[in-house]
């Protein structure tokens, strides 16, 4: 179920400052990583199959890289810039693995305004409970105003 009463921030563009950050927590559940499988039929079993991924680099199962950056989307969308976003582009560089029970703090911040088309590029990072970047990356998003 969604969850309803998470706030939604609705920031106006030109209230938007190079500089700005906002970061949330999430922890990844084992359910997480079934849902994200069954979701987009990636049921590769390095995500789903414990003795199979025991036997990996990886030595145990780890979540699926575009579940992980899809948390930047949450960032996106609810707090840096919230409201009225539409996404551009985003790159990712996957930098460590993430396995269940992980705590992942996402972090943005604004790098540059294109105020022509109400423009920002924001650095999107992924930092595990170790401090360590799990993903590096920077998002193009264009804010709109509410009509």
């Amino acid at each position: 179920m969604i969850e309803k009463s998470k706030s939604i921030v609705d920031i106006p563009y030109d209230e938007i400052k190079i500089g700005d950050t906002a970061s949330y927590t999430t922890t990844v559940t084992n359910q997480d990583i079934l849902d994200f499988a069954v979701l987009t039929t990636d049921v590769n079993p390095i995500h789903i199959d414990d003795e199979f991924a025991n036997k990996t680099m990886f030595k145990g199962r780890i979540a699926h890289g575009m579940l992980t950056a899809g948390y930047i989307s949450t960032l996106i969308g609810t707090l840096l810039p919230g409201k009225n976003v539409i996404y551009l582009s985003q790159n990712c560089r996957f930098t460590a693995p993430v396995r269940v029970e992980d705590t992942l703090t996402v972090v943005g911040e604004v790098v540059e305004k294109r105020p022509e088309k109400h423009i920002l590029t924001i650095k999107t990072n992924v930092f595990n409970q170790h401090n360590e970047v799990v993903i590096e990356g920077s998002a193009v998003v264009m804010k709109k105003e509410q009509a």
